[in-house]
């Protein structure tokens, strides 16, 4: 079957959603284009909830975008890279699919293991591999907006396939961020009281371990850095913008360029809103302020 797209007579692309996905999708496997489903799809093939959804995800390697884009331009889509450390878009009038190669915060890169664990399924009558169970949860968990949250998604996530997750994977995918894993499961024990035992009692005492031994070791010397930035692209700003607190998605902590860090808090949907109501803070509230409290004093 033709991966050219159905076209009316007006010349305008098909309006059909199931047949643009398919379109694009047999163009990718046609061409060898290595590509794993995500999105609502797969979340409703893992936990069996369905949602309504506006497009389909696929998560690529960054490394196989332009082969990508030299494919669908040739089938007769447009694709522009719409955020250039992690996200693209085809485009087909008013359709489009999302093209994911990493994360909005920059921590999670589609790389060889999420094609070496990925999942089968079926969709639009095709064969297809689906973003692993472990690499959903991941990317999901630092989903923290004021807009958007997905602790539900990795709850309900948790709850259908705790039997089937690979842990140990799960906890190095984490690595430095554990403690981000450690507050989605301590809130599965809270919203599922009786399935608690589900997560593996091993898994909660090294997080819990980690985390008392942190507490017992007492402050470290180390820079002021806000990690809600990893969380929420909007609720932090204050911290790095006014406060003085290190951003880690900018090197040398993060993998983030200034310019793509302004564009991605650019698309905040909030931008156009009356900013917040101006707080007044106490003096040495902030790393900021303290460094000018101290001048102050030295003066």
């Amino acid at each position: 079957m033709s991966a050219t797209p159905l076209m009316s007579s007006s010349g305008e692309f098909h309006a059909d959603p199931a047949s643009f996905y398919r379109h694009v999708l047999q163009a990718l496997r046609q061409a060898d284009v290595p590509f794993l489903l995500g999105g609502a799809f797969v979340f409703t093939c893992y936990t069996g909830i369905e949602r309504p959804t506006k497009d389909v995800d696929i998560f690529i390697r960054a490394g196989d975008y332009d082969r990508l884009r030299q494919v669908l331009f040739q089938a007769g889509y447009e694709t522009e890279l719409t955020f250039p450390h992690w996200l693209a878009k085809v485009r087909s009038g008013d359709l489009f699919l999302d093209v994911i190669f990493g994360s909005g915060n920059g921590l999670c890169e589609v790389d060889d293991d999420w094609f070496a664990h990925a999942w089968d399924a079926e969709l639009l009558g095709m064969p297809v591999k689906t973003a692993p169970v472990e690499e959903t949860i991941w990317s999901k968990a630092f989903v923290m907006e004021r807009e958007r949250y997905d602790g539900a998604d990795i709850a309900h996530l948790v709850q259908a396939r705790a039997e089937q997750i690979d842990w140990r994977r799960l906890l190095e995918r984490f690595g430095e961020h554990w403690r981000v894993l450690l507050t989605h499961l301590l809130l599965f024990g809270y919203i599922y009281p009786a399935q608690r035992s589900r997560v593996p009692a091993w898994v909660l005492d090294s997080l819990l371990e980690r985390a008392r031994a942190e507490h017992l070791a007492g402050p470290v010397e180390a820079s002021e850095v806000c990690q809600g930035t990893l969380l929420s692209r909007e609720q932090y700003l204050v911290d790095v913008q006014e406060h003085g607190f290190a951003d880690p998605r900018l090197a040398p902590i993060g993998t983030m360029s200034p310019h793509e860090v302004a564009k991605w808090t650019a698309a905040i949907p909030s931008r156009g809103d009356p900013p917040p109501r101006r707080v007044k803070r106490r003096a040495g509230a902030y790393p900021e302020k303290r460094s000018r409290t101290a001048a102050r004093a030295r003066s």
